[in-house]
């Protein structure tokens, strides 16, 4: 009985005592002071800084926008009506683009007002500007719908650089379009004196047709070159708004710097054929020639091997120098007594695509052929092939120890060729790239390690 009584007991104190409980209810009270302090002074999610105002109203705005400055708070809202900017005029651009087509490209065409090669000097390659503009509007606006959706109502998960790098083939379908111009319009103007059916037709379409807003065929015809020419403004707006510390600020500078690089390459086009007109001019440094010469480079390289341009990746570009060498002299006497000339060499690869629904796909499909193609220096403003594509499916490429910073690419029963670089590091990265694509293509590439042995027959082995 005595000992169901004392289990019957029970404490109606919290059992650490009085003076325990308020130390730490004091404590409590400090930190929850701290707590309110430093709330005050919350640091701002973007920038760091902490200029915060004190939010007195909780549904005054969601807890995202609060950890923001005022200063960030207006970046963020200038940024995504930049990025918004720049979605909405790419899909007026592709309204413009459509009214071509549809206005007045296939009413001409069913009409017989012109011939088919007739539509295509005025016209160009719009059918293809349709297509490019058509994939890379979808891309945005899946972009854009997504952010939206997780909610990300300031756009910071929309990559606009990124997105514009993965369809960066399509500047030289623009460049196409622009070079095309002054013609297609000389053209226009000759066979609208010329055929007085086409002259009624155009009229009364600008009269009429309350989808042309009261526009001729020529305002249309402009909206590639306007276009184009907005790229970088658009993008050194939407720049200016993305802080350095956001994903897409790299890309973003990376995608202004390409076009623009690619309209002063138009404008250099233009001049070489006579053309009075230029685009708007950027201002030129050392970056952008470069990158106006590879350009041309790369235009020479895809003309001569015959690829589609969707299809080809230029996998390392840029000047070596070339010496070829008579049979067994390199390994004789090493690379000192070669004479080296400047080369510019481009390694292509040529992929299929895995999806039709992008330029560049993420993940690049089978390797169909790669060539290395061999330019020499400019000469008269032009560029000059030294000799047709190496294929690199008929090659072996190989180094020597004693001469480590040369590696020699040797074509099957043809010539053999000693490259190197003026950076040792360089040279190697090459041979690496080469021998990688190389060792892919070839019915007999199972056999291709035991090749320099068998077929070479030079006095002295090549390893």
């Amino acid at each position: 009985a005595t000992r169901t009584k004392s289990a019957d007991v029970e404490r109606a104190d919290s059992g650490i005592g009085q003076m325990p409980t308020r130390k730490w209810r004091n404590r409590a009270s400090e930190t929850l002071s701290s707590l309110q302090a430093w709330e005050a002074h919350r640091p701002c999610t973007d920038c760091g800084e902490r200029d915060l105002p004190v939010e007195t109203d909780v549904q005054n705005c969601n807890q995202r926008r609060a950890d923001l400055c005022e200063k960030c708070r207006k970046r963020r809202t200038e940024r995504k009506e930049s990025v918004l900017e720049f979605v909405n005029t790419e899909a007026s651009y592709g309204e413009d683009l459509r009214i071509i087509k549809e206005e007045f490209y296939l009413p001409m065409q069913a009409a017989g007002l012109l011939s088919q090669e007739q539509l295509l000097g005025i016209f160009s390659n719009i059918q293809e500007l349709i297509d490019l503009n058509e994939n890379f509007l979808e891309v945005l606006q899946e972009e854009i719908d997504q952010a939206f959706d997780q909610g990300d109502d300031d756009l910071m998960t929309v990559c606009i650089g990124e997105i514009f790098l993965e369809f960066v083939n399509m500047l030289p379908a623009f460049q196409t379009y622009c070079l095309q111009q002054s013609s297609s319009v000389n053209m226009l103007n000759a066979l609208e004196k010329e055929k007085e059916l086409l002259r009624i037709f155009l009229n009364v379409s600008q009269n009429d047709n309350t989808a042309l807003r009261r526009m001729n065929l020529r305002s249309f015809l402009m909206a590639p070159l306007q276009r184009v020419t907005k790229y970088p403004l658009l993008l050194s707006r939407i720049i200016k708004a993305t802080t350095e510390y956001h994903p897409d600020h790299g890309s973003l500078r990376e995608a202004k710097s390409r076009i623009e690089s690619h309209l002063e390459h138009i404008n250099m086009k233009t001049k070489q054929e006579g053309n009075t007109w230029t685009l708007r001019s950027f201002r030129q440094d050392s970056k952008k020639k470069r990158e106006v010469i590879n350009i041309e480079m790369r235009e020479t390289a895809l003309k001569t091997v015959g690829w589609l341009r969707e299809e080809t990746r230029f996998v390392m570009e840029g000047s070596l120098q070339l010496a070829q060498p008579p049979d067994g002299q390199w390994v004789k006497k090493g690379s000192k007594t070669l004479k080296f000339q400047n080369m510019q060499v481009l390694l292509l690869v040529n992929m299929k695509r895995v999806s039709e629904s992008s330029l560049e796909s993420a993940e690049p499909g089978p390797v169909k052929d790669a060539v290395l193609v061999l330019i020499r220096d400019k000469n008269n403003g032009k560029f000059h092939l030294l000799r047709e594509p190496l294929r690199l499916s008929n090659c072996i490429v190989s180094t020597d120890p004693d001469c480590d910073d040369t590696f020699e690419l040797i074509e099957i029963r043809r010539e053999a060729f000693v490259f190197r670089d003026s950076d040792r590091a360089r040279t190697h990265h090459w041979f690496r790239q080469i021998r990688r694509y190389s060792r892919e293509l070839g019915s007999w590439k199972k056999r291709r390690n035991a090749l320099p042995n068998i077929m070479i027959s030079t006095p002295h082995t090549r390893p």
